[in-house]
Order: structure tokens, then sequence, then C-alpha cells
């Protein structure tokens, strides 16, 4: 068998990938403030299967100050997405406008102060792509919302599903037959915290 890389943590902490100035003003101010954030690898991931699903609608169940907002709005950019992002505190939604300005990412970012399980029981447009971050019991409620929301071949994907409070959402999602997917516990530099799972499911 190859031989691993050792100190893999430290290893794969070089290989972060670069930000520029806003989103590390971002991350230093959620280490400041106490925010939790995706940081750059879930980030950029984040990115990547917008691009992959060439998404062109997005939808985001809890924005914070749009650190992710920032990464799902420049993903689906080529393609001339959009992005509507749900966030219940209206003093960080706002905070999240001004950044999707200074990002020039404000035309294509609709910020909705709501709470997230209502507006979504609301909602009737079909998405290629959802992102959820939000209070980790709420998860299995949202679940049904997701599915009606998401088109067939679409991408869910949850963040902080190593939490306990995610595990019902967990063990639901596994075996329902609307999904396919998978969970993946890993070592994500900067992401809050940095050892936790990451849901990514196949909307069937």
């Amino acid at each position: 068998m190859a031989q691993m890389i050792g100190q893999p943590e430290k290893y794969f902490r070089e290989l972060i990938p670069a930000r520029d100035d806003l989103l590390l003003h971002l991350e230093a101010e959620a280490e400041r403030e106490h925010i939790p954030i995706i940081g750059p690898v879930v980030g950029e991931l984040l990115s990547i299967l917008a691009g992959a699903v060439q998404a062109q609608k997005i939808l985001e169940i809890g924005t914070a100050t749009g650190y992710s907002t920032v990464y799902l709005a420049r993903g689906c950019e080529p393609f001339n997405g959009r992005v509507v992002t749900l966030e219940h505190d209206s003093e960080r939604a706002a905070r999240a406008e001004q950044n999707l300005l200074k990002a020039g990412l404000g035309k294509r970012v609709k910020v909705r102060v709501a709470d997230a399980l209502e507006a979504l029981s609301r909602m009737e447009d079909q998405f290629d792509l959802i992102f959820i971050d939000i209070e980790k019991k709420d998860y299995v409620k949202a679940l049904p919302a997701c599915r009606r929301l998401l088109r067939k071949g679409g991408l869910l994907v949850a963040d902080n599903v190593g939490f306990m409070d995610a595990d019902e959402f967990n063990r639901t999602i596994c075996n329902h037959p609307a999904w396919k997917s998978i969970s993946l516990f890993s070592f994500l530099p900067l992401h809050s915290p940095e050892n936790d799972a990451l849901c990514i499911a196949l909307r069937q």
C-alpha cells in the first residue's frame, strides 16, 4: 500500500484556496464575533457544485453575513444565475446585503428576512441547488420543502451534519427514495468546526 501523507491536517491546511480581501475580512470578522462560517474549502466546493449543475437558481437557507452567499453567487455567475437567501436575523441580513454589494453581487442575490421554515412552506419556485445551514434540528423539518422546491437532478448540500441535532435528518435522507445522498466526515480548514460532516444529495 502507498504511504499516506504525514500530518495530513497540516498538509491540507496549506492547500486552502486563495481568497480576496472581502472574504478574508469576513473570515476575520467571523472569528472575532464568533459567527459560524463554512470557510474557504466548503465555500469553494459550493462554487464548484453550482458550476457543475450550471445553476441558474439557487436557494440558500441561512445567510448569516453572506460569506457562503458570495461563493454561491460567484459559482452561478457564468450561467447568469440568481440566489435567493433566507435569514431570520434582520441585522445580519442587512450586513449580508452590504457585503454582497461590496462583492459586486447585489443584483445577483435577493436577501429575504424570514423564518426559514415558514418561508419554505410558501415558496413555489424550482431551484437547481439548495444549501442549508440553519439550526440543525430544523433540517429534517425543512427536508420535505427542499424536495418539493429542488428540480430532479438538482443538488441539496447540508452543512454541519456531524452535529447530533442533525441525526434525524441524516437517517431520513439516507433512507429516502427521493434522494441519492452521501455524508462525508472531513477535515475542513477554517470551517466552524474544522472536523465536521457535509451531506450532498441528488434529487431523484
